[in-house]
């Protein structure tokens, strides 16, 4: 981040303060979320973040397998992080790299610290994340996605887990940084953030910030999760009336 040079046609931050995308430095990326978008997943979410598109489904808890990664205390969380070929402007190889697995291991140590493992030992819970269309903040929109398929599948949660980034691009602190801010920008903070307890259970920083900087950005991302913790909530409310629903109106076909 900050290494490649900003095109001409492209100014990070214009004369009255906002953003490429019209957005002021505290503003973030339109948000959607749903629950219950996969009928096959014991829990899955579906997010539009901007112009992110992520999917998530969560199978489990289930017995471990290969059974040497068995936990005799607990539950094992997996998480399994894809993008998907097409959902990069260049087309990119398919499979897991190496970005893949490291946000694949964060965001499985950001789950396991809220899901009550010790309730399920000997087993795998076990999470996929696909992108399928990006467009920067895909590890937030992919754990925000996860937090919510683990409530939908019914697996027990402290709270769930809430994520957002700020960073600093055109010399100025913002939240939520698309594409060409995270591209051209100066740094970037990723956030996973428990509200009920205050936690930060996933903490990364990119490039270069000064203290104050820094202070700055923790708390800008700290609020848009907060933000996004009420999408979440608001998602898994419209789940659990449309469940509520079809749970009152199946009796009336039974003969």
């Amino acid at each position: 981040m900050g290494g490649t040079p900003i095109p001409n046609d492209i100014k990070l931050l214009d004369e009255n303060g906002k953003r490429v995308d019209g957005r002021r430095p505290d503003e973030m990326r339109p948000i959607k979320i749903e629950a219950g978008v996969l009928n096959k997943a014991d829990g899955s979410a579906y997010v539009e973040w901007g112009l992110n598109k992520v999917l998530a489904a969560v199978y489990g808890p289930r017995e471990c397998h290969p059974r040497h990664l068995q936990n005799t205390t607990r539950a094992l969380v997996q998480c399994h992080y894809n993008m998907a070929a097409f959902s990069v402007d260049d087309r990119k190889r398919p499979g897991p790299d190496r970005r893949s697995h490291e946000i694949s291991k964060i965001t499985s140590e950001a789950l396991t610290h809220v899901v009550f493992t010790e309730y399920f030992p000997r087993t795998s819970i076990d999470v996929y994340i696909e992108v399928l269309q990006a467009n920067a903040g895909t590890r937030c929109a992919g754990l925000t996605a996860a937090s919510v398929a683990l409530a939908d599948a019914g697996v027990p949660m402290r709270d769930l887990v809430a994520s957002c980034a700020a960073g600093k691009a055109a010399d100025t602190v913002m939240v939520d940084l698309g594409k060409e801010e995270d591209n051209f920008g100066q740094a970037d903070v990723p956030v996973g953030y428990v509200p009920r307890t205050e936690e930060i259970v996933l903490l990364q920083m990119d490039g270069e910030l000064t203290h104050d900087e820094y202070t700055l950005s923790l708390k800008m991302a700290i609020e848009g999760c907060k933000k996004v913790y009420e999408e979440q909530r608001n998602a898994l409310k419209r789940r659990y009336q449309v469940r509520s629903v079809d749970a009152v109106e199946e009796p009336k076909g039974v003969a």
